[in-house]
Protein backbone atom coordinates (compact mmCIF):
# COMPACT_ATOMS: atom_id res chain seq x y z
CA UNK A 1 0.00 0.00 0.00
CA UNK A 2 2.90 2.40 0.76
CA UNK A 3 4.21 1.83 -2.75
CA UNK A 4 0.84 2.76 -4.28
CA UNK A 5 0.71 5.96 -2.21
CA UNK A 6 4.28 6.81 -3.27
CA UNK A 7 3.38 6.26 -6.94
CA UNK A 8 0.31 8.45 -6.51
CA UNK A 9 2.35 11.27 -4.94
CA UNK A 10 5.01 11.02 -7.66
CA UNK A 11 2.23 11.15 -10.25
CA UNK A 12 0.93 14.34 -8.64
CA UNK A 13 4.38 15.92 -9.01
CA UNK A 14 4.07 15.49 -12.77
CA UNK A 15 0.33 15.93 -13.33
CA UNK A 16 -0.30 19.10 -11.29
CA UNK A 17 2.34 21.33 -12.95
CA UNK A 18 1.40 19.95 -16.37
CA UNK A 19 -2.33 20.46 -15.80
CA UNK A 20 -1.83 23.93 -14.32
CA UNK A 21 0.32 24.98 -17.29
CA UNK A 22 -2.20 23.65 -19.82
CA UNK A 23 -5.07 25.35 -17.94
CA UNK A 24 -3.27 28.71 -17.80
CA UNK A 25 -2.37 28.55 -21.50
CA UNK A 26 -5.95 27.56 -22.38
CA UNK A 27 -7.32 30.46 -20.32
CA UNK A 28 -4.97 32.89 -22.07
CA UNK A 29 -5.97 31.54 -25.50
CA UNK A 30 -9.69 31.78 -24.75
CA UNK A 31 -9.42 35.25 -23.20
CA UNK A 32 -7.42 36.76 -26.06
CA UNK A 33 -9.67 35.07 -28.63
CA UNK A 34 -12.78 36.48 -26.93
CA UNK A 35 -11.29 39.99 -26.94
CA UNK A 36 -10.62 39.79 -30.66
CA UNK A 37 -13.78 37.83 -31.52
CA UNK A 38 -11.92 35.13 -33.43
CA UNK A 39 -13.61 31.73 -33.88
CA UNK A 40 -10.39 29.69 -34.20
CA UNK A 41 -9.00 28.74 -30.75
CA UNK A 42 -5.51 30.12 -30.26
CA UNK A 43 -5.59 32.43 -33.28
CA UNK A 44 -5.89 35.54 -31.10
CA UNK A 45 -2.97 34.47 -28.95
CA UNK A 46 -0.79 33.81 -32.03
CA UNK A 47 -1.91 37.15 -33.48
CA UNK A 48 -0.92 38.86 -30.22
CA UNK A 49 2.53 37.21 -30.28
CA UNK A 50 2.97 38.30 -33.90
CA UNK A 51 1.89 41.86 -33.02
CA UNK A 52 4.35 42.10 -30.13
CA UNK A 53 7.12 40.78 -32.39
CA UNK A 54 6.19 43.35 -35.05
CA UNK A 55 6.35 46.17 -32.47
CA UNK A 56 9.77 44.87 -31.40
CA UNK A 57 10.87 44.99 -35.04
CA UNK A 58 9.54 48.53 -35.41
CA UNK A 59 11.26 49.59 -32.16
CA UNK A 60 14.59 48.35 -33.50
CA UNK A 61 14.10 50.09 -36.86
CA UNK A 62 15.70 53.53 -37.10
CA UNK A 63 12.77 55.03 -39.00
CA UNK A 64 10.04 54.04 -36.52
CA UNK A 65 12.05 54.14 -33.28
CA UNK A 66 11.47 57.90 -32.99
CA UNK A 67 7.69 57.51 -33.18
CA UNK A 68 7.64 54.79 -30.51
CA UNK A 69 10.00 56.87 -28.35
CA UNK A 70 7.62 59.81 -28.70
CA UNK A 71 4.72 57.67 -27.45
CA UNK A 72 6.87 56.41 -24.54
CA UNK A 73 7.89 59.98 -23.67
CA UNK A 74 4.24 61.00 -23.66
CA UNK A 75 3.38 58.19 -21.22
CA UNK A 76 6.30 59.21 -19.00
CA UNK A 77 4.95 62.78 -18.68
CA UNK A 78 1.39 61.94 -17.55
CA UNK A 79 1.15 61.99 -13.73
CA UNK A 80 -0.53 58.67 -12.81
CA UNK A 81 0.27 56.86 -16.04
CA UNK A 82 3.97 57.70 -15.58
CA UNK A 83 4.07 55.76 -12.31
CA UNK A 84 2.46 52.65 -13.80
CA UNK A 85 4.27 52.78 -17.14
CA UNK A 86 7.72 53.42 -15.65
CA UNK A 87 7.37 50.69 -13.03
CA UNK A 88 6.29 48.08 -15.58
CA UNK A 89 8.91 49.18 -18.11
CA UNK A 90 11.68 49.02 -15.50
CA UNK A 91 10.52 45.61 -14.26
CA UNK A 92 10.45 44.11 -17.76
CA UNK A 93 13.74 45.83 -18.61
CA UNK A 94 15.35 44.27 -15.53
CA UNK A 95 14.91 40.81 -17.05
CA UNK A 96 15.25 41.41 -20.81
CA UNK A 97 16.78 43.91 -23.17
CA UNK A 98 20.08 45.70 -23.33
CA UNK A 99 19.90 47.18 -19.83
CA UNK A 100 19.25 44.05 -17.77
CA UNK A 101 19.51 44.80 -14.05
CA UNK A 102 19.61 41.24 -12.76
CA UNK A 103 22.85 40.26 -14.46
CA UNK A 104 25.17 40.42 -11.43
CA UNK A 105 24.38 37.59 -9.00
CA UNK A 106 26.06 37.98 -5.62
CA UNK A 107 26.40 36.26 -2.29
CA UNK A 108 25.66 38.60 0.62
CA UNK A 109 26.82 38.05 4.18
CA UNK A 110 23.86 38.98 6.37
CA UNK A 111 25.35 38.67 9.85
CA UNK A 112 28.59 39.78 11.49
CA UNK A 113 29.63 36.19 12.23
CA UNK A 114 29.27 35.40 8.51
CA UNK A 115 27.09 32.33 8.96
CA UNK A 116 23.87 33.65 7.38
CA UNK A 117 24.10 34.40 3.67
CA UNK A 118 21.68 35.28 0.87
CA UNK A 119 21.85 35.25 -2.91
CA UNK A 120 20.74 38.37 -4.71
CA UNK A 121 21.53 40.72 -7.58
CA UNK A 122 23.46 43.98 -7.49
CA UNK A 123 21.17 46.59 -9.05
CA UNK A 124 23.21 49.72 -8.30
CA UNK A 125 26.92 49.88 -7.54
CA UNK A 126 27.03 53.51 -6.45
CA UNK A 127 24.81 54.98 -3.75
CA UNK A 128 26.73 58.24 -3.40
CA UNK A 129 23.53 60.21 -4.15
CA UNK A 130 22.17 58.81 -0.87
CA UNK A 131 25.35 59.52 1.10
CA UNK A 132 26.35 55.85 1.16
CA UNK A 133 29.76 55.86 -0.51
CA UNK A 134 30.73 52.33 0.52
CA UNK A 135 27.40 50.56 -0.13
CA UNK A 136 25.71 48.79 -3.05
CA UNK A 137 22.03 48.04 -3.70
CA UNK A 138 21.19 44.32 -3.72
CA UNK A 139 17.80 42.96 -4.77
CA UNK A 140 16.84 39.78 -2.91
CA UNK A 141 13.98 37.97 -4.74
CA UNK A 142 11.47 36.01 -2.69
CA UNK A 143 10.86 32.33 -3.36
CA UNK A 144 7.69 31.35 -5.23
CA UNK A 145 6.99 35.00 -5.99
CA UNK A 146 8.15 37.83 -8.18
CA UNK A 147 8.35 40.08 -5.15
CA UNK A 148 11.55 40.83 -3.30
CA UNK A 149 13.38 43.31 -1.15
CA UNK A 150 16.00 45.88 -1.99
CA UNK A 151 18.64 46.05 0.73
CA UNK A 152 21.74 48.22 0.97
CA UNK A 153 24.95 46.48 2.05
CA UNK A 154 28.53 47.57 2.61
CA UNK A 155 30.60 46.49 -0.39
CA UNK A 156 32.76 44.16 1.71
CA UNK A 157 29.67 42.05 2.53
CA UNK A 158 28.88 41.46 -1.16
CA UNK A 159 30.79 38.96 -3.28
CA UNK A 160 30.15 38.15 -6.95
CA UNK A 161 29.03 34.62 -7.80
CA UNK A 162 30.32 32.61 -10.72
CA UNK A 163 26.85 31.56 -11.85
CA UNK A 164 24.62 32.58 -14.75
CA UNK A 165 22.02 35.14 -13.63
CA UNK A 166 19.11 33.12 -15.06
CA UNK A 167 20.24 30.05 -13.11
CA UNK A 168 20.52 32.13 -9.93
CA UNK A 169 17.00 33.53 -10.45
CA UNK A 170 15.57 30.05 -11.09
CA UNK A 171 17.26 28.78 -7.94
CA UNK A 172 15.94 31.68 -5.84
CA UNK A 173 12.37 31.85 -7.11
CA UNK A 174 11.94 28.07 -6.74
CA UNK A 175 13.12 28.15 -3.14
CA UNK A 176 16.31 26.32 -4.07
CA UNK A 177 14.65 23.25 -5.56
CA UNK A 178 14.91 24.03 -9.30
CA UNK A 179 17.69 24.78 -11.68
CA UNK A 180 21.19 23.42 -11.92
CA UNK A 181 23.20 23.12 -8.78
CA UNK A 182 24.87 26.54 -8.72
CA UNK A 183 28.58 26.82 -8.18
CA UNK A 184 28.57 29.09 -5.14
CA UNK A 185 32.28 29.50 -4.93
CA UNK A 186 33.10 33.03 -3.97
CA UNK A 187 35.31 35.16 -6.14
CA UNK A 188 37.56 37.86 -4.72
CA UNK A 189 35.88 41.27 -4.52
Amino acid sequence: MKRVVRYFLEGLLYVIPLAATVYILYTIFVTVDSWLGLPVPGAGFLLTIAGITAIGFLASNVLTRGLLSLVAALFEKMPVIKLIYSAIKDLIGAFVGEKKSFDKPVLVTLTRDGHAKAIGFVTRESLEAYGLHDHVAVYLPQSYSFAGNLLLFPKEQVQPLEVDSSEAMTFLVSGGVSGKQPNIEQTPS
